[in-house]
């Protein structure tokens, strides 16, 4: 037993990296957790009791074999645990950074229900794979033979870019094309630095590009290429487009200037980290310095948002969300981050309009918690004479996403859509009604999560394989 290298969650205390000091994590955009030393990372990973069912490999979305590499990485054998990591993961070292863990793995690991602390199985992930990265171990994308066919990417986004991962493995002819001027979509502009710094994206996109992956940029499907022209140059079609069309606001005041986009604001602020000239940002427009900021809404979108306006030197910030802190949908990780860091919680509250134009005020009504809707989630009702005003210099929106008109767009009635727009696709194929296309990630889940658009890439892009192979030669006809 003393050469026992896991098991040790009894004498060993759950330990995360060191967070940097909330003062300090305020006055810029690099990410708030230290890396762990290797001592740490092998300590940290010797608490995993190796259950005969692992809950935590269960609970992720990739299935990814989390005790084998917390194991290999306790007994030293990094390089090993790196290859099991990545064998089910595209993007090892991002999920470690901005996954949900206390809602998947680490919310179902059996020594947290046992009371001795979860392991901390995204940080061992995210150590795992930048070391890898250090070392070298992290090699171009190699074919051991070329295929002639080719797959046509809409999207440069988690799923589309895992999706062209494996099939560029396969050696199938991979074209990712993307609207915007850099690939890595919500990962590159959608997520602070301070969650996920850029460099870890770009080299990732850096990598898939010397494996082979050809990327066509700052081009619009239905304008710069029309989708039947895609449907003709490419053997298989994939639409990884996910969703950017923001939900809105009504109420009297709601289109006044100063009430902007949660994307708008975070796209502007991550372009300014690139080092990007951004008129909107420089005028005010999408910038919170000296501003009073309010942000609606309860996701992760409106933690980016609020813990973005704090760096950028707002004279406050407040988020309202209108269930209470036990009922928002976005990670408590990263609630307490924001306490931390100066944000202030209105919880049980919703706007019921603005004043001013410029926006100075938004008008709020209180709620409490009534009675369980269809989910099981108790629904927010209005306390009536609880209104007040908060004072407000710039208003964001983070009430979700939803789906463009892709259809109309595209000009492809045939492409067939639910009744939230959402793409019809098989659920694990991703195969759509027209022949040789299919569809992944948030673009037919609606909103998610990075770890659900890579599965989806990773299970669509084996189906495509397989069509390419002639499993559906007869269907195809």
């Amino acid at each position: 037993m003393a050469n026992q290298p896991m098991l040790k969650f009894v004498k060993i205390g759950r330990d995360m990296p060191q967070k940097r000091d909330a003062g300090a994590r305020r006055e810029d955009f690099h990410e708030i957790y230290a890396e762990y030393a290797d001592a740490k990372a092998k300590e940290q990973a010797s608490r995993c009791s190796q259950c005969g069912v692992p809950y935590c490999q269960s609970h992720c979305p990739l299935h990814n074999n989390i005790p084998d590499w917390l194991r290999l990485t306790a007994e030293g054998r990094l390089q090993e645990a790196y290859e099991i990591s990545q064998a089910t993961n595209t993007f090892p070292e991002i999920c470690g950074r901005i996954c949900p863990q206390d809602r998947l793995c680490e919310g179902n690991c059996v020594i947290e229900q046992s009371g001795h602390g979860t392991v901390t199985i995204g940080a061992v992930e995210k150590y795992i794979t930048d070391n890898a990265w250090e070392e070298g171990w992290v090699q171009p994308i190699a074919p051991a033979q070329e295929r002639s066919e080719s797959v046509g990417i809409i999207g440069a986004g988690p799923g589309g870019l895992a999706a062209a991962d494996v099939l560029r493995r396969a050696g199938v002819q991979v074209t990712v094309y993307d609207r915007y001027d850099r690939a890595g979509g919500l990962l590159t502009y959608g997520i602070p630095g301070f969650k996920l710094e850029k460099p870890v994206v770009m080299r990732r996109n850096e990598q898939l590009e010397a494996g082979g992956v050809t990327f066509r940029l700052n081009c619009v499907v239905g304008e710069d290429i029309s989708f039947a022209d895609l449907r003709a140059q490419h053997d298989a079609v994939i639409i990884a487009t996910g969703v950017y069309k923001s939900r809105d606001l009504g109420g009297p005041g709601a289109g006044a200037r100063g009430i902007v986009k949660a994307l708008d604001y975070l796209t502007a602020s991550n372009r300014k980290s690139f080092g990007d000239a951004v008129p909107e940002f420089e005028n005010g427009t999408l910038n919170a310095e000296s501003k009073r900021v309010v942000v609606i809404g309860g996701g992760d979108t409106a933690m980016d948002c609020v813990r973005t306006a704090i760096r950028q030197g707002a004279r406050s910030v407040k988020c309202l969300y209108r269930r209470d802190r036990a009922n928002m949908p976005g990670s408590q990780r990263e609630v307490q981050n924001a306490e931390e860091e100066g944000v202030q919680f209105e919880w049980l509250t919703a706007p019921k309009g603005f004043s001013g134009d410029p926006v100075e005020g938004v008008l709020v009504q209180r709620m409490r918690l009534g009675a369980p809707d269809a989910t099981g989630r108790q629904m927010p009702e209005l306390i009536e004479g609880s209104d007040y005003v908060e004072q407000a210099d710039l208003v964001i929106k983070a009430l979700g996403f939803e789906p463009d008109a892709l259809p109309a767009l595209w000009d492809e009635p045939g492409l067939e859509v639910t009744r939230w727009g959402t793409i019809k696709a098989e659920f694990t194929t991703g195969a759509t009604a027209l022949p040789r296309v299919y569809a992944v990630g948030d673009i037919v889940r609606g909103a998610s999560l990075v770890v659900w658009a890579i599965r989806d890439g990773r299970d669509c892009a084996e189906a495509v394989l397989q069509q390419l192979n002639g499993a559906d030669a007869v269907a195809a006809e």
